[in-house]
Protein backbone atom coordinates (compact mmCIF):
# COMPACT_ATOMS: atom_id res chain seq x y z
CA UNK A 1 0.00 0.00 0.00
CA UNK A 2 2.83 2.19 0.73
CA UNK A 3 4.38 1.87 -2.36
CA UNK A 4 1.25 2.27 -4.13
CA UNK A 5 1.40 5.71 -2.32
CA UNK A 6 4.48 6.28 -3.58
CA UNK A 7 4.08 5.23 -6.71
CA UNK A 8 1.29 7.78 -6.95
CA UNK A 9 3.08 10.89 -5.81
CA UNK A 10 5.01 10.07 -8.58
CA UNK A 11 3.05 10.57 -11.36
CA UNK A 12 0.46 13.23 -9.88
CA UNK A 13 2.77 16.27 -9.91
CA UNK A 14 3.59 15.49 -13.69
CA UNK A 15 -0.53 15.25 -14.71
CA UNK A 16 -0.73 18.36 -12.14
CA UNK A 17 1.43 20.55 -13.89
CA UNK A 18 -0.01 19.57 -17.61
CA UNK A 19 -3.52 20.13 -16.26
CA UNK A 20 -2.35 23.66 -15.15
CA UNK A 21 -0.66 24.60 -18.74
CA UNK A 22 -3.38 23.19 -20.39
CA UNK A 23 -6.11 25.32 -18.72
CA UNK A 24 -3.55 28.43 -19.10
CA UNK A 25 -4.07 28.24 -22.87
CA UNK A 26 -6.91 31.36 -22.90
CA UNK A 27 -7.91 31.20 -26.72
CA UNK A 28 -7.76 28.16 -28.36
CA UNK A 29 -7.18 24.94 -26.31
CA UNK A 30 -5.55 22.37 -27.94
CA UNK A 31 -7.15 18.97 -28.59
CA UNK A 32 -6.73 16.43 -25.43
CA UNK A 33 -5.93 13.52 -27.47
CA UNK A 34 -2.47 15.43 -28.54
CA UNK A 35 -1.70 16.61 -25.61
CA UNK A 36 -1.71 13.40 -23.88
CA UNK A 37 -0.01 12.17 -26.98
CA UNK A 38 3.09 14.34 -26.74
CA UNK A 39 2.62 13.29 -22.98
CA UNK A 40 3.33 9.59 -24.21
CA UNK A 41 6.03 10.60 -26.38
CA UNK A 42 7.64 11.89 -23.65
CA UNK A 43 7.84 9.46 -21.69
CA UNK A 44 9.10 6.95 -24.72
CA UNK A 45 11.70 9.08 -25.16
CA UNK A 46 13.11 8.09 -21.73
CA UNK A 47 14.29 4.69 -22.99
CA UNK A 48 16.61 5.67 -25.77
CA UNK A 49 18.13 8.56 -23.91
CA UNK A 50 18.93 6.01 -20.66
CA UNK A 51 20.94 4.35 -23.53
CA UNK A 52 22.54 7.56 -25.04
CA UNK A 53 23.68 8.75 -21.75
CA UNK A 54 24.67 5.01 -20.50
CA UNK A 55 26.85 5.21 -23.80
CA UNK A 56 28.38 8.75 -23.42
CA UNK A 57 29.35 8.18 -19.33
CA UNK A 58 30.56 4.69 -20.19
CA UNK A 59 33.02 6.55 -23.34
CA UNK A 60 33.83 9.67 -22.05
CA UNK A 61 35.87 10.60 -19.23
CA UNK A 62 33.77 13.53 -18.39
CA UNK A 63 33.60 15.82 -15.21
CA UNK A 64 30.75 17.72 -13.51
CA UNK A 65 30.57 19.85 -16.74
CA UNK A 66 30.23 16.74 -19.37
CA UNK A 67 28.02 15.41 -16.91
CA UNK A 68 25.83 18.41 -16.34
CA UNK A 69 25.77 19.74 -19.48
CA UNK A 70 26.14 17.11 -21.75
CA UNK A 71 25.30 13.78 -20.52
CA UNK A 72 22.06 15.31 -18.86
CA UNK A 73 20.93 18.22 -20.36
CA UNK A 74 22.49 17.91 -23.46
CA UNK A 75 20.96 14.53 -24.35
CA UNK A 76 17.56 15.22 -22.75
CA UNK A 77 17.06 19.01 -24.25
CA UNK A 78 18.37 17.84 -27.52
CA UNK A 79 16.39 14.62 -27.93
CA UNK A 80 12.73 16.55 -26.70
CA UNK A 81 13.51 19.17 -29.59
CA UNK A 82 14.18 16.67 -31.74
CA UNK A 83 10.73 15.23 -31.40
CA UNK A 84 8.78 17.89 -31.03
CA UNK A 85 10.27 20.17 -34.19
CA UNK A 86 9.86 16.99 -36.15
CA UNK A 87 6.76 15.98 -34.84
CA UNK A 88 4.77 18.91 -33.71
CA UNK A 89 6.70 22.36 -35.22
CA UNK A 90 4.71 21.89 -38.52
CA UNK A 91 1.61 20.10 -37.33
CA UNK A 92 -1.85 21.52 -38.12
CA UNK A 93 -2.81 21.78 -34.51
CA UNK A 94 0.21 23.80 -33.86
CA UNK A 95 -1.53 27.11 -34.91
CA UNK A 96 -1.03 30.40 -32.28
CA UNK A 97 3.12 30.79 -29.96
CA UNK A 98 1.41 29.21 -27.10
CA UNK A 99 0.84 26.01 -28.55
CA UNK A 100 5.29 25.24 -28.90
CA UNK A 101 4.63 26.14 -25.03
CA UNK A 102 2.07 23.19 -24.45
CA UNK A 103 3.44 20.70 -26.08
CA UNK A 104 7.35 21.28 -25.06
CA UNK A 105 5.80 20.94 -21.45
CA UNK A 106 3.85 18.23 -21.92
CA UNK A 107 7.12 16.16 -23.73
CA UNK A 108 8.91 17.23 -21.08
CA UNK A 109 6.45 16.10 -17.92
CA UNK A 110 5.92 12.88 -19.81
CA UNK A 111 10.01 12.12 -19.62
CA UNK A 112 9.79 13.59 -15.54
CA UNK A 113 6.97 11.32 -14.65
CA UNK A 114 8.55 8.28 -16.10
CA UNK A 115 11.72 8.90 -14.77
CA UNK A 116 10.09 9.79 -11.16
CA UNK A 117 8.46 6.86 -11.34
CA UNK A 118 11.57 4.67 -11.74
CA UNK A 119 13.52 6.74 -8.92
CA UNK A 120 10.37 5.77 -6.52
CA UNK A 121 10.35 2.35 -7.69
CA UNK A 122 14.19 1.32 -7.30
CA UNK A 123 15.13 3.36 -4.49
CA UNK A 124 12.19 2.83 -2.22
CA UNK A 125 11.64 6.65 -1.90
CA UNK A 126 9.45 8.26 1.00
CA UNK A 127 6.62 10.28 0.44
CA UNK A 128 8.62 12.89 1.57
CA UNK A 129 11.37 12.91 -0.78
CA UNK A 130 8.73 12.32 -3.65
CA UNK A 131 7.32 15.97 -2.53
CA UNK A 132 10.89 17.61 -2.61
CA UNK A 133 11.03 15.81 -6.55
CA UNK A 134 8.13 17.30 -7.44
CA UNK A 135 8.87 20.99 -6.38
CA UNK A 136 12.05 20.44 -8.38
CA UNK A 137 12.83 17.81 -10.99
CA UNK A 138 9.43 17.38 -12.08
CA UNK A 139 8.87 21.55 -11.43
CA UNK A 140 12.09 22.01 -13.32
CA UNK A 141 11.43 20.25 -16.36
CA UNK A 142 8.11 22.07 -17.28
CA UNK A 143 9.99 25.03 -16.76
CA UNK A 144 12.72 24.27 -19.75
CA UNK A 145 9.90 23.01 -21.09
CA UNK A 146 8.18 26.44 -21.09
CA UNK A 147 11.35 27.80 -22.23
CA UNK A 148 11.79 25.51 -25.19
CA UNK A 149 7.78 26.20 -26.56
CA UNK A 150 7.94 29.45 -26.04
CA UNK A 151 11.05 30.33 -27.96
CA UNK A 152 9.38 27.29 -30.71
CA UNK A 153 6.50 29.37 -31.01
CA UNK A 154 8.09 32.58 -31.51
CA UNK A 155 9.89 30.72 -34.45
CA UNK A 156 7.23 29.39 -35.69
CA UNK A 157 5.04 32.48 -35.74
CA UNK A 158 7.96 34.84 -36.53
CA UNK A 159 7.18 35.61 -40.31
CA UNK A 160 10.29 34.09 -41.32
CA UNK A 161 12.36 36.59 -39.07
CA UNK A 162 15.32 34.93 -38.01
CA UNK A 163 13.28 31.91 -37.83
CA UNK A 164 16.28 29.59 -37.79
CA UNK A 165 18.12 31.86 -35.10
CA UNK A 166 14.94 31.57 -32.90
CA UNK A 167 14.81 28.32 -32.91
CA UNK A 168 18.27 27.37 -32.25
CA UNK A 169 17.64 29.13 -29.56
CA UNK A 170 14.60 27.16 -28.39
CA UNK A 171 17.63 24.51 -28.00
CA UNK A 172 20.00 26.09 -26.79
CA UNK A 173 18.65 28.11 -23.45
CA UNK A 174 16.65 25.38 -22.03
CA UNK A 175 19.78 23.21 -22.86
CA UNK A 176 21.48 26.03 -20.98
CA UNK A 177 19.39 26.16 -18.02
CA UNK A 178 19.06 22.49 -17.41
CA UNK A 179 22.94 22.52 -17.04
CA UNK A 180 23.10 24.72 -14.53
CA UNK A 181 20.64 23.05 -12.70
CA UNK A 182 21.81 19.82 -12.85
CA UNK A 183 25.85 21.76 -12.02
CA UNK A 184 24.29 22.87 -8.97
CA UNK A 185 22.83 19.74 -7.64
CA UNK A 186 25.95 17.08 -8.62
CA UNK A 187 28.77 19.47 -7.93
CA UNK A 188 27.06 21.96 -4.06
CA UNK A 189 26.27 18.76 -1.81
CA UNK A 190 25.69 20.83 1.26
CA UNK A 191 24.78 24.41 -0.46
CA UNK A 192 23.04 23.45 -3.25
CA UNK A 193 19.40 24.33 -1.69
CA UNK A 194 20.84 27.98 -1.45
CA UNK A 195 21.12 27.71 -5.20
CA UNK A 196 18.23 25.89 -6.40
CA UNK A 197 15.45 27.50 -4.84
CA UNK A 198 16.22 31.37 -6.70
CA UNK A 199 17.40 29.53 -9.78
CA UNK A 200 13.39 27.51 -9.24
CA UNK A 201 11.94 30.83 -8.35
CA UNK A 202 13.72 32.93 -11.69
CA UNK A 203 12.61 30.22 -13.81
CA UNK A 204 8.94 30.50 -12.95
CA UNK A 205 8.58 34.15 -12.69
CA UNK A 206 10.36 33.97 -16.45
CA UNK A 207 8.12 30.97 -17.37
CA UNK A 208 4.95 32.55 -16.38
CA UNK A 209 5.83 35.58 -18.11
CA UNK A 210 6.60 33.92 -21.23
CA UNK A 211 2.89 32.37 -21.00
CA UNK A 212 1.19 35.62 -20.82
CA UNK A 213 3.41 36.99 -23.95
CA UNK A 214 2.50 33.59 -25.40
CA UNK A 215 -1.30 34.40 -25.13
CA UNK A 216 -1.44 37.77 -26.00
CA UNK A 217 0.08 36.82 -29.17
CA UNK A 218 -2.73 34.79 -30.17
CA UNK A 219 -4.48 35.02 -33.56
CA UNK A 220 -7.39 33.92 -31.62
CA UNK A 221 -7.39 36.93 -29.72
CA UNK A 222 -9.35 39.20 -31.38
CA UNK A 223 -12.03 36.25 -31.82
CA UNK A 224 -12.71 35.70 -28.78
CA UNK A 225 -12.89 39.14 -27.51
CA UNK A 226 -15.63 39.36 -30.85
CA UNK A 227 -17.71 36.48 -29.33
CA UNK A 228 -17.47 38.41 -25.81
CA UNK A 229 -18.98 41.39 -27.34
CA UNK A 230 -21.49 39.49 -28.81
CA UNK A 231 -23.08 37.98 -25.87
Amino acid sequence: MLLLSVISSAVAPGLALLTFFYLKDKYDQEPLFMVLKVFLLGILIVFPIMIIQRGLVLGLDGGPYADAFLISSGVEECLKWFVLYHMIYNHTEFDEPYDGILYAVAISLGFATLENVMYAWYSHASIGSMFMRALLPVSGHAMFGVIMGYHMGRAKFSGGVKTRGILIMSLLLPWLWHGIYDFILTTMTNTWIWFIVPLMAVLWYGGMGKVARANSRSPFRFLKREEEINL
